[in-house]
């Protein structure tokens, strides 16, 4: 047995190759393979050629039987010599490589080869090469071509690669084939206006035209049918956050319009309290401070109201998420309530002393002695807030989570 294993590590197995990568054999002259052997496919070869004289297929396999019989009369002692076929299916593709694979390994176990002469009508080799070497070394490539066949058939199958691709391919369908589609679609529908309905419909073709096309290189230039495609995509797999987002992101928006609406006001209040407007610079100076007390008188409730809302959003999404930021967010609210009163004295203030033409400031002026005040309590509920935050935060650490390493304790 071990005397048997020597010998055949000493000897060159060869087998001679032949591919008909597309499965003419089978389909047109209903010969089974794998084929091993000369008389084999001789046959399988004169029985292509009957059915199609003009098949590659066949004279490639006419080669392989010659080399073979060339091969065999000049071998040395230590070579022994096999011809064999094996074909893919009309289908081509991953189909026609497995079916090749699979005959090439049923071949490889009935005659083990160390080497591959691989036979071909020079079309194929491409694909097939790497399928053959990947199993067992290549050690030459005979390529048989026809006469005036070669240009032909690889100009054949570039067309009818790019054709298929014209029309299986979405991305380039709906140029080569969708565009036109349209404009002939259009052109018919003219075409019968013209003949039944109204005569001269079909002059408007041309016009037709510039806005099909037109329309088309604006869509693809700017990237419209991607950008459609890609919210689609985002309308369809979205996921909506969690409710406390949700909120705070609601209220967010509603914010940001209250707080649009009252600059709008702000700037409607100068407009009725201030008109007619100064067209110089020294009038626009005089007028600055009534310019400024009515846009603060305007613009006051809605800005406030605009800012709680979207604090008022904030604290729900930290209470949710236990977050102690959500007791220093509750300070801001109440800070900013009452920023509404100080914004209404100093918009009176403003306007009282303006009116007054007077810089004398006194502590008995009851417009100014409110102005004080609301300044005297802002600070005074801003310190509230900052020790009642520092008290809640204390006796409530078991509700609030444990912070990061680095972020604030208030």
């Amino acid at each position: 047995m071990a005397e048997k294993e020597t010998q055949q590590q000493t000897q060159k197995r060869i087998l001679i190759l032949c591919v008909d990568r597309d499965g003419d054999l089978e389909v047109k002259a209903n010969v089974k393979t794998p084929l091993l052997g000369r008389t084999a496919n001789l046959d399988g070869a004169v029985s292509l050629a009957l059915k199609d004289p003009e098949e590659p297929d066949a004279n490639a396999m006419f080669e392989a039987v010659r080399l073979y019989d060339r091969l065999q009369n000049e071998k040395q002692p230590e070579e022994i010599f096999e011809v064999a076929t094996i074909s893919g299916t009309d289908l081509g593709g991953v189909s026609a490589d497995r079916k090749l694979v699979a005959e090439l390994n049923n071949l490889l176990g009935s005659f083990s080869a160390n080497e591959v002469i691989l036979v071909s009508d020079g079309y194929s080799d491409e694909a097939v090469l790497p399928l053959v070497e990947s199993r067992v070394p290549v050690s030459s490539v005979r390529r048989i071509v026809i006469k005036h066949s070669e240009s032909i058939e690889e100009t054949a199958a570039l067309f009818s690669k790019y054709i298929k691709l014209l029309v299986d391919n979405p991305r380039y369908a709906r140029m080569a084939l969708g565009l036109p589609g349209i404009l002939v679609f259009i052109f018919g529908i003219l075409w019968a206006i013209d003949n039944f309905v109204y005569p001269g419909a079909i002059y408007y073709y041309g016009i037709a035209i510039v806005i099909v096309v037109g329309g088309f290189l604006l869509l693809k230039g700017f990237g419209v049918d991607r950008a459609t495609k890609d919210l689609y995509r985002w309308v369809r797999d979205y996921e909506p956050p969690p409710l406390p987002i949700q909120v705070s992101n609601y209220t967010v928006i509603a914010g940001i319009l209250c707080v649009a609406v009252s600059v709008y006001l702000g700037l409607a209040s100068v407009s009725i309290n201030v008109a007619p407007f100064p067209s110089d610079l020294g009038g626009w100076l005089g007028k600055t401070p009534k310019i400024a007390s009515f846009f603060i008188k305007g613009v006051q409730d809605l800005l406030v109201v605009g800012l709680s809302i979207v604090l008022f959003g904030r604290i729900i999404r930290l209470y949710f998420e236990r977050d102690s930021r959500l007791l220093r967010n509750v300070a801001l609210v109440v800070t900013v309530i009452w920023f509404r009163w100080v914004l209404e004295s100093t918009a009176n203030v403003i306007i009282y002393y303006y009116n007054k033409s007077s810089s004398v400031i006194g502590i008995n002026n009851p417009i100014f002695s409110n102005f004080l005040f609301t300044i005297i309590v802002g600070i005074l509920i801003g310190i509230a807030s900052v020790l009642l935050i520092y008290i809640i935060n204390r006796s409530s650490k078991d509700f609030f989570k444990k912070k990061q390493e680095g972020e604030d304790e208030l």
